[in-house]
């Protein structure tokens, strides 16, 4: 199993907030065979304020670089639900240059 936490922003807006959240709570079909058909095994979001944090576990072929482009080219209806997110988020500060959820560096497990 591999495991990543990536970081994000949502527009700073109450509503656009609201959306994001009750669009999650009603995840289309589409986008969570799509998140399972490239090795997602578990995927939670947390949001404080305004900021997101994704944590994921993922088979041990999962490759983030390879599998994340697949994923969303794979259909109309998940590149619908990607353009729809992106358009209320927005890069933390300390994403890399092209970076969109900023890639959290693992410090501590307990298990």
């Amino acid at each position: 199993m591999k495991r990543y936490g990536q970081t994000i922003k949502l527009k700073d807006d109450p509503e656009t907030i609201a959306r994001y959240v009750e669009y999650h709570r009603n995840a289309w079909p589409e986008v969570v065979g799509g998140l399972k058909s490239i090795g997602i095994q578990r995927m939670l979001i947390f949001l404080l304020g305004h900021q997101l944090f994704m944590y994921l576990e993922t088979d041990d072929a999962f490759n983030m670089e390879r599998d994340f482009p697949r994923y969303e080219a794979s259909s109309a209806r998940i590149k619908e639900w990607q353009d729809l997110m992106a358009s209320m988020q927005e890069p933390v500060a300390e994403a890399r240059p092209g970076e969109w959820w900023a890639r959290m560096e693992l410090v501590f497990i307990l298990e």
